[in-house]
């Protein structure tokens, strides 16, 4: 039966029970309900907006499991139902329906389990499922029929559409071109690999597995001893290797962005997870393309085409949602986003409609993982299939053939239908139980599959190979028992992994994955016969294929075409209106300020982040890459940058493909790369609109011929990538807009010294100068601009490179440069041209101009040339003490740069040349570039704070205020990262399912000077960790049950109704030797648990949402004030730079301030400087004897100045910041106090 809940905030939570619950049962949900009322009745009247009936929700599975963990059984499903006025509530019809009145029958789905079909016509069975054969393949189907002497299984069909679908198979890539009548020697996949073939560098694994990895440095591997247990951290050191790969999921994206996107991110992290026998995802990269959005009722030039009527979303609301659903699965999972791009674009001319009506969205990153797991190993006969990960429901069917055509193209239902779910937090816990396997002495895994595109049929196939295997369909986990065997087979829930696993470790990876509370099972094994089959438990087999027939021997695609010139006109300007066409390009959402998408996202979890978006003292979005520490010693790491030029491409494909990897170059260069451009590899991601009108084939051919023939000229690899080749969206009155022909670059490499990456922020310093460094050797132009684009055109005369060699002549240089630290800032041309450049190195500073020449850059060209042109190029800050270095490298590597100027004191960019001036106001400048982004934060921010961050960014800048005994080395401290020996000085961290920040908590505890034991909650469960023999536990950060029900209410409700947790917890606390500390989401649970304010039992403290209601991330400012806790009262006084990252991070103090002891306030009292909106201005509060504390931000993130973003400029060099001493503190407290 179905109770209802009535929730303080009228929402009614609907509970489905399998039995009468009891006084005691009922009580326990009220209060995991946040004291909640049972309502009486069987059915409730009125409206209401909930999830749709068939869909069970990550939300619902999330909520039951932590029923269950509370002890309460036979709870299957819990939903959230939202009370509307009027039927015609607004509602998303993706993912929710409007219910008049709720009753016993919302979760029923009138649908029996379809039987096994036996097909008997493929060509109506083809287009009724929206399967997307083409008539080669039914033709190769009737075949396989003919093989086994039946009809072939619904199941079959559907599977084998799926594995063999464009999406999965690239098999345009792999195709045949014939274009104007002559065939081309070489396939597109083998233009690809030609780059890798004569430029392999450390590559050691390319196209043939999720990732590409590379050879990387050795570095130290900080974890547990045992992962089957509760056990001590050690250090032993690893021989790398770095992962790369670039993921799109635009058909998703373009019918339920959210889900689409997250999903996109979901299945980008699990390609990383999978490399090899399994790999460790550290940093992930967003990339977002979309029709014009028409914000403020539209721009000038957002009049090219007429509104359409969208297909599922609107422009904006896909740009916000599919942003929210990206950001919201790495924040859950626990993974930085640490670069991105947006760019919007619609044309017409020539009688052609171009734009991102199917959108792009692009999910990529960077990982590493071990030499010796890089390879996967190969299946053998008897070796255990294995799947961990969530539960099999109706979602995601068909995704890989509808993602290969036009969408529009078939029915609303069949795209609904193909669209996953995202459930970040269980594939945190499968990803957890890669890691431990990884990071045991022996991997016992043979291979590893992510569950993506096809479901089962496509991951469990590749797994086993050649090799054959046999799935039992009755150890499937399904959470929906409607389901029938095709649907189980092909479905696409995505928290899920496969794996191939020695049958002798089986019990010991199992007892690991129940730590981990990752579910795992064992559903089958390998045969040794090149047979694959699922089984029912009566016998019978929906699916029963050799190998070879699924994968087959379909027809080579073969794609004639023919060239076709198209000419677009330049731009027309007056370059008297220059200032204004600044002002307009400015707002242009690809040049624009990306802060509405760089507040949301985290970009400090694992605390290895060492360059992220956000720069300066206003920390503003400015930055041209992203860089990862590989371990906690800060130098060694990885950076990823990315690049594209689709308006240029429009023009010509050949220019576009050379620019897109150009810009993904010019954004690496500043990170000291260990060998240079040798370190680099790119991943290509192609989205193209094949066969949608004459020439866009030969284009492909084209572009992917100039990006394979710049990359060999360079001499860099392309070791992996994706293709998308069907941007096309058809409307109900068969019209079609296709997308242009983009590719995205994204390039990555090992970094030698993460802390010597150069930012893009000019010093105010006049005894310095600013250089021009070309990297185009082609004049000036202005086609395929942001200029351009504002002005309604696109231009046929494009900027290219002309000069590979000079190319990697600049790149080395002033990668000689950086490594050399003969640089205090540097900025890429690219969106936007030179003047744009400028601006930004002035942006993300309060105080300082630059007073510039640019008489000697092109002089053949005009003013708007010089200042719109996006050639590649760089802008470079030199200290005239190193000026003469600087030259010297420059002349070594025969490279030229022309001197621009000076910093000077104002607000103002004086620009000269020849007889004309301009001086441009800075500040006013930068309101027109953060004003796209403002309105863009109305759509996703309440209460009015997208107007108070609008207008209070450039108002609180960061300061700080280091403690005068503070000198910031580990010497003082009497700490050493080398130490690998037990001090006997113990602490714990204490995790639960998605909890996401526990290993930069763990390593701040060693380097201060502890033992630190790796604690679960199923540990405290169980009983096998009592915490007797610890001293000090920290509650770590995260999103423990997705923050479900309320932040840390599930956490808490493990610890209050598991008698054996609660025993050791009230132990600890009783003891007076001990010290504890709750971080973001361990701070939420120490505050519901009380453990900070035991004597308020009335009016206690509580956690909210934060007031804009969302995800608020960035780096601010906190004042220590004066104190006496064990952690901070060395630090009284100070103010220090922090990062935060939460969601629900609003202190709700009731009582007077006095009745607390707030022990870190925010810098500033207004948002988003306090980025929630606390009471009292509190980011800490600690307990009345000193020896408790929660807060929201994040110290363990920010002990190391590498990991600030913004530190004090004559500190930078300092071991450590002073939130290490906050922990040495409590080390020599225990110390001391130990019994």
């Amino acid at each position: 039966m179905i109770l209802f809940f009535r929730t303080k905030e009228k929402s009614v939570i609907a509970t489905d029970v399998d039995h009468k619950l009891t006084p005691d049962e009922v009580n326990e949900l009220c209060w995991l309900y946040g004291d909640a009322e049972v309502l009486s009745g069987e059915s409730l009247t009125g409206q209401y907006v909930g999830p749709r009936r068939e869909m069970v929700t990550p939300w619902s599975t999330n909520a039951v499991e932590i029923t269950q963990n509370m002890g309460l059984r036979g709870i299957s499903r819990i939903e959230e139902y939202f009370p509307v006025t009027g039927k015609d509530a607004d509602h998303d019809p993706m993912l929710q329906r409007l219910y008049d009145g709720l009753n016993q029958d919302i979760f029923t789905i009138h649908h029996q389990p379809a039987p096994i079909e036996y097909v008997e016509n493929l060509e109506a069975y083809n287009e009724q499922e929206g399967l997307a054969l083409s008539p080669e393949e039914i033709d190769y189907l009737h075949h396989v029929e003919e093989q086994l002497g039946r009809k072939l299984t619904d199941s079959e069909v559907f599977g084998f559409a799926q594995i063999n679908s464009e999406h999965c198979r690239h098999k345009i890539f792999g195709g045949t071109f014939i274009i104007d009548g002559k065939e081309r020697e070489s396939s597109l996949f083998n233009l690809i690999k030609k780059t890798t073939k004569e430029n392999p560098h450390k590559i050691i694994s390319a196209y043939k597995d999720n990732v590409a990895f590379a050879q990387g440095p050795v570095v130290e591997q900080f974890a547990p001893a045992d992962h089957s247990t509760s056990d001590y951290f050690i250090i032993r050191d690893i021989e790398s290797v770095i992962s790369l790969k670039a993921e799109t999921h635009n058909f998703p994206t373009t019918v339920e962005p959210f889900n689409g996107a997250a999903t996109g991110t979901g299945g980008e992290i699990r390609d990383r997870m999978g490399g090899g026998v399994g790999s460790w995802p550290i940093a992930g990269t967003a990339v977002y393309m979309t029709a014009y959005p028409r914000l403020d009722g539209g721009r000038p030039w957002e009049d090219v085409l007429p509104v359409r009527q969208w297909l599922y979303q609107t422009p904006e609301q896909i740009l916000i949602k599919a942003s929210n659903g990206a950001s919201d699965f790495g924040n859950k999972f626990g993974q930085p986003l640490i670069a991105g791009s947006v760019l919007t674009f619609e044309h017409q001319e020539n009688n052609e409609k171009y734009g991102y009506d199917k959108v792009i969205m692009l999910a990529g990153g960077v990982g590493y993982g071990t030499k010796r797991d890089c390879l996967k190993g190969t299946p053998e006969k008897g070796n255990k299939v294995v799947v961990v990960g969530g539960d099999n429901y109706r979602i995601g069917l068909g995704g890989g053939s509808v993602s290969s055509v036009d969408t529009g193209r078939y029915s609303s239902g069949i795209e609904l239908n193909a669209i996953q779910r995202a459930n970040p937090e269980m594939q945190k816990r499968a990803a957890n139980l890669v890691r431990a396997l990884c990071e045991e002495e022996h991997n016992p895994v043979v291979s590893i599959h992510d569950h993506g595109s096809a479901g089962h049929v496509n991951c469990l196939s590749e797994l086993v190979e050649e090799c054959g295997g046999t799935i039992d369909m009755s150890r499937l986990p399904v959470g929906d028992p409607t389901l029938s065997a095709k649907e189980i087979i092909a479905n696409e829930s995505q928290e899920r992994m496969g794996f191939l696993i020695e049958e002798q470790h089986i019990d010991d990876v199992r007892r690991i994955a129940e730590r981990e509370r990752a579910p795992l099972y064992v559903v089958g094994e390998t045969t040794g016969d090149a047979h694959f089959a699922f089984e029912q438990a009566d016998g019978k087999r929906p699916f029963d294929l050799d190998v070879a027939q699924m994968f087959g021997h379909s027809p080579k695609t073969v794609m004639t075409d023919v060239t076709v010139k198209r000419e677009y006109a330049p731009a027309v300007y007056d370059e008297s209106q220059l200032e204004t066409y600044l002002r307009n390009v400015l707002r242009l959402e690809a040049v624009a300020c990306k802060d509405w998408l760089t507040n949301k996202v985290d970009r400090s979890v694992t605390g290895k982040v060492a360059h992220q978006q956000c720069q300066g003292e206003l920390q503003l979005p400015l930055a041209d890459c992203g860089v990862v520490a590989l371990d906690y010693r800060g130098r060694a790491g990885i950076a990823t940058a990315i690049g594209h030029a689709p308006q240029v491409g429009l023009a010509s494909a050949e220019a576009g493909s050379v620019m897109a990897v150009a810009e993904s170059l010019t954004n690496i260069v500043w990170a000291p790369l260990a060998d240079g451009l040798n370190s680099v590899s790119l991943s290509a991601n192609w989205m193209w609109p094949c066969r949608s009108q004459a020439g866009e084939d030969a284009r492909l051919y084209a572009g992917v011929k100039a990006l394979s023939d710049f990359c060999c000229a360079l001499h860099i690899n392309v070791p992996t990538g994706k293709d998308s080749l069907s941007m096309t969206q058809q409307y109900p009155d068969g019209k079609k807009i296709i997308a242009p022909g983009t590719v995205i670059v994204s390039a990555g490499g090992e970094v030698s010294d993460v802390r010597r990456v150069v930012r893009p922020v000019v010093i105010n310093d006049p005894a310095s100068r600013l250089y021009y460094i070309d990297f185009s050797s082609a004049p000036l132009a202005l086609g395929g601009s942001a200029l351009a684009k504002t002005l309604g055109r696109v231009g046929s005369d494009v900027p290219t490179v002309a000069d590979a060699e000079a190319f990697r002549r600049a790149f080395a240089a002033v990668q000689t440069l950086v490594s050399q630290e003969l640089l205090l800032a540097g900025h890429d041309v690219s969106a936007g041209g030179l003047v744009t450049t400028l601006l930004e190195m002035c942006f993300a500073n309060t105080k300082g101009g630059l007073e510039l020449s640019l008489d000697a850059l092109s002089p053949a060209s005009d003013f708007a040339h010089t200042l719109f042109a996006e050639n590649p190029a760089v802008v470079v800050q030199v200290a005239d003490a190193h000026n003469e270095a600087f030259l010297a490298v420059l002349a070594e590597a025969g490279v030229a740069a022309v001197e621009l100027g000076r910093p000077v004191e104002g607000r103002t960019l004086t620009l000269r040349r020849a007889d004309r001036q301009l001086a441009l106001d800075i500040d006013a400048l930068r309101e027109d570039w953060y004003g796209t982004s403002a309105e863009m934060d109305t759509f996703q921010s309440f209460h009015g704070c997208a107007e108070q961050r609008a207008h209070n960014y450039k108002s609180q800048p960061l300061n700080f205020r280091l403690p005068a005994s503070f000198d910031g080395s580990f010497a003082t401290l009497g700490v050493s990262p080398d130490r690998r020996t037990p001090s006997g000085v113990r602490a714990a961290i204490i995790r639960e399912k998605g909890t996401n920040g526990e290993r930069e908590m763990a390593y701040i505890l060693h380097l201060a000077g502890f033992d630190v034991k790796d604690v679960t909650m199923t540990d405290l469960v169980s009983g096998r960790e009592t915490l007797d023999e610890v001293n000090f536990i920290v509650f770590c950060g995260g999103f423990s049950n997705s923050d479900v029900l309320g932040s840390a209410k599930g956490w808490a409700g493990a610890f209050l109704f598991n008698p054996k947790a609660k025993a050791a917890l009230d132990r600890f606390y009783a003891r007076p030797d001990t010290l504890s500390l709750g971080v973001c989401n361990g701070c939420q649970l120490m505050v519901e648990l009380g453990l900070v304010n035991p004597e308020h039992t009335d009016r206690r403290a509580r956690m909210l949402h934060n007031d804009s209601h969302k995800f608020e991330s960035g780096f601010v400012g906190v004042d220590v004030a004066p104190n006496d806790t064990v952690l901070f009262s060395s630090l009284s006084g100070s103010r220090l730079g922090i990062w935060v990252a939460h969601g629900e991070g609003k202190f709700n103090l009731p009582r007077p301030a006095a009745d607390y002891n707030i022990v870190l306030s925010y810098a500033y009292d207004q948002y988003p400087a306090n980025p929630n909106g606390s009471d009292y201005n509190a980011a800490g509060i600690a307990s009345a004897d000193g020896r408790h504390v929660a807060m929201m931000p994040h110290l363990e993130r920010a002990f190391l100045p590498w990991q600030t973003p913004f530190y004090p400029a004559d500190r930078r060099a300092d071991d450590c910041t002073p939130w290490l001493e906050a922990f040495v503190n409590a080390r020599r407290w225990v110390e001391s106090h130990r019994a």
